[in-house]
């Protein structure tokens, strides 16, 4: 098709006749679909934006001026808008899903740090009620970081005697919990 023809083609195309929409489209569409591929590097997407671009063409056609500028180079004007589009809209989809991430997990946090205090609080006001020595032991044993020889020998206490105030106190310690989370 040679110059000539792409300006009939053009003031055709303009004027709204539908074999003029056929002519531009077998004309134009390689170039529209190849620049849009190129853009954005998958084959549904670059499809997708070259139809949009002939909808897009023919819904404004009105505006399309053979006088001023050829039928070719404008359409690629309206391929890198409808390129553009997609990675705006890209943008603010993946701005959008981050934003959702974000907030979830700063829910997540607000509500395990107020957990974690919660449980705290419970932790060690069920140690104050423990009373000495079992109190000291744990606190050894878990603060501390101490082996049950190591906490018996510091107290001056035989080691079954540690060892027993341990599983007592956790005992406690499980049941003063379990209390707490059924009432929350």
């Amino acid at each position: 098709m040679d110059s000539q023809d792409v300006e009939a083609l053009g003031r055709a195309f303009c004027a709204g006749d539908p074999e003029a929409m056929r002519g531009v489209y077998e004309r134009f569409s390689p170039l529209v679909f190849t620049l849009a591929l190129r853009a954005v590097q998958n084959r549904q997407d670059a499809e997708d934006i070259a139809q949009q671009v002939f909808v897009a063409a023919w819904r404004s056609r009105g505006a399309f001026d053979p006088a001023k500028a050829a039928l070719g180079p404008w359409l690629v004007g309206i391929t890198r808008n409808k390129i553009h589009d997609l990675y705006d809209l890209r943008t603010r989809s993946r701005r959008n899903e981050s934003a959702v991430v974000e907030t979830v997990h700063a829910e997540q946090s607000t509500t395990d740090t107020e957990s974690n205090v919660l449980d705290r609080v419970l932790v060690l006001d069920a140690l104050e009620r423990l009373g000495s020595p079992q109190r000291e032991i744990l606190h050894l044993a878990f603060l501390g970081d101490l082996t049950h020889a190591t906490i018996a020998e510091r107290m001056n206490l035989p080691l079954g005697t540690v060892k027993s105030h341990i599983n007592r106190s956790l005992r406690k310690l499980r049941e003063a919990m379990a209390v707490s989370d059924a009432t929350s």
